[in-house]
């Protein structure tokens, strides 16, 4: 796992889920350096939902064509499956879908083995606070463009890269609501919160 943090980088991807860690291998796989960053990574680099399936009617096309462009979640479900099987199987094929549940901890812990020992590719436990984004004013007339340049850590680190991936899911600034009134901020039990942050600066972030 990364401890001290590279001032430039090829890409950053933000959130280390399915699609973080589908970005991030992908990204190193050709020749990238490449960091994902995440909160607690041991714990949540590769967590799976409540209910730990992959595929289905929709997305088991999804995750075919992944695995055919070389991804991970295939081999990992291969793994860790312990139900296989084909959904609406007596019906015609153009509604059939294969879907696999897996075993949560088996799946987690065979997608990090992956994830850290894929070359180029480092993690780094943090939570990305804010956007790096360079303001260009071009020729008289034109708009001015924003380019995102890199990323700024809760701790106030800065790395800069040619690319940043965000791969969140639906844990930026989640909240839950509760009956009628009542809204608060939440997440996967028993992931950490994090304070949304101060409002970003014009030296750093776009009007």
């Amino acid at each position: 796992m990364l401890r001290l943090v590279a001032s430039v980088v090829d890409v950053i991807v933000v959130g280390g889920g399915h699609a973080g860690c589908e970005a991030a291998a992908a990204a190193a796989r050709r020749g990238a350096q490449t960091i994902l960053v995440t909160p607690a990574p041991n714990m949540n680099v590769g967590e799976m939902s409540c209910n730990p399936s992959i595929g289905g009617l929709a997305k088991g096309t999804l995750v075919r064509e992944v695995d055919a462009l070389g991804g991970l979640m295939g081999q990992v479900a291969d793994s860790a499956g312990i139900q296989f099987r084909i959904l609406n199987a007596s019906k015609g094929p153009a509604v059939r879908g294969p879907r696999a549940q897996m075993d949560r901890s088996i799946y987690k812990e065979n997608m990090q083995e992956h994830i850290y020992s894929t070359p180029g590719l480092k993690v780094l436990d943090g939570a990305v606070a804010d956007l790096l984004v360079e303001s260009r004013v071009p020729e008289k007339g034109s708009d001015t463009r924003h380019r995102v340049t890199g990323v700024q850590l809760a701790n106030g680190d800065r790395i800069q890269a040619r690319s940043v991936v965000i791969t969140t899911g639906t844990f930026l600034r989640g909240v839950i609501h509760i009956g009628g009134g009542e809204t608060r901020p939440a997440g996967r039990l028993p992931s950490p919160l994090h304070s949304p942050p101060s409002p970003p600066t014009s030296s750093t972030s776009p009007p």
